[in-house]
């Protein structure tokens, strides 16, 4: 079992990461922030004050980030660097660089089981799967389980047994078995299947369909598909709303915001206006606020959910991808970033 220490920094830097950590660990000033935005074209994070919505300060990554996530004690911010082989871990409120992890191969997407004792990493250019051991403290790899072809988004079954991961060229739905790392089955569900979303209950997968324009329902334990939402061209991922029943599903092409009903599974409103590529999602404290990132814009944009518009937009850098709120408690499932 290959074993990755995450107390310390790891004992081989990269060049790029070397000087990475140099550049915020001697930075004059660490502001205190609360949301940061993953540019994966410019391999930085911006790191914006939430009050004043304004971006205070830039810090290098990476080659290639595309997602990002807390820690399950939300201790620290993992920074998935895909090209680099590697993930970085900051301060999920200041942005400062805490330690790099080397040798993790191509983590597009990362993600916590419910029970903490897996991170689990999509390689979209690998076509694979690995599965690491997780103490708390220390990753241990599992499996490097082979998984064609593009795998990207998953989603976990509340009692850690299986991650269910999308499987962007083939078309595919994919369910692993964690305990002994292998597949357990494979459905077709449509072009570019991407976001996953778990509804009450455990009843259904929702699947974003980035190469369509709908949601597919999946009753996962049957391995079928009972329903499609129509939603926008290019459905890619989802956020709850936190009011217990209803999720939004950003439409990349289509440049819009759908609203899904977790209960009537239909689509009870779009937010549109928007600007090019809506991905990410991430919503304030006070419920009122869904902020998204414009993944071909360079910025970002702040919804009004009360009245389903955007209000304001902020820069930020080339491909703005995952987001993340500090104030928020952590999540071990990837379904926001």
């Amino acid at each position: 079992m290959r074993k990755f220490s995450l107390p310390g920094l790891a004992s081989t830097f990269s060049a790029g990461a070397a000087l990475a950590a140099a550049a915020v660990l001697f930075s004059p000033a660490v502001h205190a922030n609360n949301v940061i935005v993953l540019n994966s074209g410019e391999a930085t994070l911006s790191l914006i004050d939430e009050a004043t919505r304004q971006v205070v300060d830039t810090v290098p990554t990476g080659k290639e980030p595309h997602h990002l996530m807390a820690t399950p004690d939300n201790s620290s911010l993992i920074v998935a660097n895909s090209v680099s082989n590697n993930l970085l871990f900051v301060d999920p409120k200041t942005g400062k660089v805490q330690r790099w992890i080397e040798g993790i191969e191509d983590p597009y997407q990362i993600g916590f089981s419910p029970d903490r004792k897996w991170l689990v990493t999509t390689g979209l250019r690998l076509d694979r799967l690995d599965i690491y051991h997780y103490d708390g403290h220390n990753l241990a790899l599992a499996q490097r389980l082979p998984l064609a072809v593009m795998p990207s988004h998953m989603a976990f079954s509340a009692d850690s047994k299986t991650v269910f991961v999308t499987l962007q060229v083939s078309g595919e739905l994919a369910a692993v078995d964690l305990p002994t790392q292998t597949v357990k089955w494979k459905m077709k569900v449509g072009k570019v299947p991407a976001g996953l979303w778990m509804t009450p209950g455990e009843k259904y997968l929702l699947v974003g369909m980035t190469g369509a324009d709908y949601v597919a329902v999946v009753d996962w334990k049957n391995q079928k598909i009972v329903k499609t939402i129509p939603t926008g061209k290019g459905a890619h991922n989802f956020r709850s709303l936190a009011d217990g029943r209803h999720v939004a599903v950003s439409n990349r092409v289509a440049n819009t915001i759908s609203i899904i009903d977790e209960e009537t599974l239909t689509n009870v409103g779009d937010i549109t206006g928007l600007m090019p590529g809506p991905d990410d999602m991430e919503l304030s404290a006070d419920k009122r606020y869904l902020w998204v990132t414009f993944r071909f814009a360079k910025h970002i944009g702040i919804i009004d959910l009360s009245q389903r518009k955007l209000i304001q937009t902020i820069a930020v850098g080339r491909s703005p991808h995952g987001i993340y709120f500090y104030d928020r408690a952590p999540v071990t499932a990837p379904n926001g970033a």
